[in-house]
């Protein structure tokens, strides 16, 4: 069976029942999933929490972004498929097929990412930062991806789930296994479920 080629995913909601402070308080990096599938309610609003747009104006983003150019783009891995995220139609776009343990052996075989029921993949462009900021393109690139990280991972506290951040791995393999383009480069990877 072939994969849905677009997903349109539903609102994010703009309120819940869990406070910032609660979120901050009981988030934790676990390493522990169980096996149950996210609804698309959650991913909707984990991808959103983490690269969402917030107004009218398409720069406008739940994460700042030196001089909002929001150089990150945001992937969602499925046990056997990867989507990329689109801020602007709140969809996923199909990328390609994957295998997830092959990301985890890329993220030098660390085999709770195969275990999570997705794993929100960032890679970015420097280059486009350095256009206008130069040698500090890095730095800012660096932080836009804190920024969109912790989002996620708050969202992810707030809706009962758990993720770790992980920035262990072989780039040349990451890359590789993400099928990213080139210049694009993989940054962090944020496998999310239920904590076991």
């Amino acid at each position: 069976m072939l994969p849905e080629q677009v997903i349109t995913l539903p609102t994010p909601r703009l309120s819940g029942a869990v406070s910032v402070e609660e979120a901050i308080g009981t988030r934790r990096s676990i390493r522990s999933f169980d096996r149950r599938k996210l609804s698309w309610e959650q991913i909707g609003q984990l991808a959103w929490a983490a690269q969402g747009i917030t107004g009218d104006d398409r720069r406008w983003r739940v994460a700042p972004s030196a001089g909002a150019l929001h150089p990150l783009e945001l992937y969602v891995l499925f046990s056997d498929s990867s989507y990329h995220y689109d801020p602007v139609t709140h969809s996923l776009r199909f990328h390609q097929t994957v295998d997830l343990s092959e990301v985890a052996d890329a993220a030098l075989k660390q085999p709770f990412i195969a275990q999570a029921a997705c794993v929100f993949a960032f890679s970015g462009r420097v280059t486009l930062t350095a256009k206008v900021y130069g040698e500090r393109a890095l730095r800012y690139v660096c932080m836009d991806l804190g920024h969109a990280a912790q989002n996620l991972l708050l969202q992810a506290a707030a809706l009962g789930l758990a993720g770790t951040p992980v920035g262990a791995f072989d780039d040349a393999a990451l890359r590789f296994a993400l099928k990213l383009s080139p210049g694009d480069e993989p940054l962090y990877l944020v496998p999310v479920g239920y904590p076991k």
